[in-house]
């Protein structure tokens, strides 16, 4: 009996490895080609250091929205990821700008940094009532959302539908004005042409089944939680979405399966990093490195605040990651 409760607790551990192998390698590899040491190397050690903390330039609660940014703006990190980890770099940019940022470790399954893992519908409840306290603290009417990856797809899709986000009867009473999805996790992956494989040889079922990572599972090509969310449409009233999206991407793939279409009373502004920057040679962005990308950053910044023109510098070496 020994064996027998010892494989499941070994099996969980290097799903758990696999996932952080993953996650916080993939951007520390990218980490030496640009910004002097890297915004995503400083982030990985800050979010396996201080995962329960914090990102710079968040959670003041404090902080009263201005007129000029009358909105909070609630962070969503993606699968895997932690808060310190996906908004090391855009935090304090953002707070910059004089936004009220707000941001939470949702999913939590106990593997440490490793975070937004949990049951997608589950996490889109905490969602729920983290917006409803942001509401309550800072006084605002709704707030906007931007998140990465899950955080910016299939997650607050849910909440937006099914938890509260919304009031389709009466939009005017809507909890969220904007969605800003960053390489979200929209209508499902294939995984750069994995899942299928992963899937067929039970690695999905057996990370799910030791509760080490349900919403990897989730956001799979075809999944329950997927075909859920998209039935009645992508949108809905009274929400204006943002989708930025990269041709470069192997996380959610094929790329163009993040892009979303406008149903009544919604509007959708789908955007490629690819198409916006025109420079003599080609910008390269990862899944993981649009949070660190400074382009991308000035294409948040026109999302959340349209009347004013902003910088995205399109520069190959500060955007490749």
């Amino acid at each position: 009996m020994a064996h027998r409760t010892r494989r499941p607790r070994i099996a969980a551990v290097l799903a758990a490895a696999v996932l952080a192998a993953t996650v916080l390698a993939s951007a520390a590899n990218a980490a030496p080609q640009r910004r002097g040491l890297g915004e995503e190397s400083l982030a990985v050690a800050a979010g396996l250091a201080h995962y329960n903390e914090d990102a710079p330039g968040t959670n003041d609660w404090s902080c009263r929205p201005s007129a000029a940014h009358p909105q909070p703006v609630v962070l969503l990190n993606g699968t895997g990821a932690n808060m310190m980890l996906n908004w090391h770099y855009f935090g304090p940019k953002l707070k910059q700008q004089g936004y009220c940022l707000f941001a939470l470790n949702y999913g939590d399954t106990g593997r440490g940094p490793l975070k937004a893992l949990g049951d997608i519908p589950t996490s889109a409840g905490e969602v729920a009532a983290f917006v409803d306290r942001v509401l309550a603290a800072t006084g605002a009417r709704q707030v906007d959302l931007l998140g990465h990856s899950q955080g910016g797809g299939v997650l607050p899709r849910w909440y937006l539908r099914f938890d509260g986000g919304t009031d389709p009867a009466d939009p005017r009473l809507n909890k969220v004005a904007k969605l800003i999805g960053i390489a979200p996790s929209n209508h499902g992956s294939d995984l750069d042409g994995l899942g299928p494989a992963l899937n067929a040889i039970g690695f999905f079922a057996t990370t799910t089944a030791l509760n080490g990572g349900p919403a990897l599972h989730q956001q799979l090509k075809g999944s329950w939680v997927n075909t859920t969310v998209d039935a009645g449409g992508d949108t809905q009233p009274g929400v204006d979405y943002t989708v930025i999206s990269t041709r470069d991407d192997m996380v959610v793939t094929p790329y163009t399966v993040q892009a979303l279409t406008a149903g009544p009373g919604a509007t959708v502004h789908n955007e490629v990093v690819q198409d916006v920057c025109h420079s003599l040679l080609p910008i390269v962005v990862t899944h993981v490195g649009m949070a660190f990308s400074p382009t991308v950053l000035g294409m948040v910044e026109d999302a959340l605040d349209p009347s004013v023109a902003h910088s995205k510098p399109c520069d190959p070496l500060s955007d490749a990651g």
